[in-house]
């Protein structure tokens, strides 16, 4: 799945061990085997660093997304 994750693309940590289990966020960086996802919330920023096992493609936010 490495291979599939680029920089800008939305994705969710699907891990539920994970401390952001569920958290969206987009990739920063792919490096060394390892994704860097940013996360932001209102006065928020938060860049962490997770496998690419943790993680799943979304769909992008905005006008298009849900309709066919």
């Amino acid at each position: 799945m490495a291979t599939d994750l680029r920089p800008g693309m939305p994705v969710k940590v699907v891990n539920s061990k994970d401390l952001y289990y569920g958290f969206e966020g987009q990739v920063q960086k792919v490096v060394d085997g390892f994704v860097g996802v940013i996360f932001a919330g209102g006065n928020w920023l938060k860049h962490v660093r997770f496998r690419p096992s943790d993680l799943e493609v979304v769909e992008a936010r905005g006008k298009k997304r849900g309709k066919k």
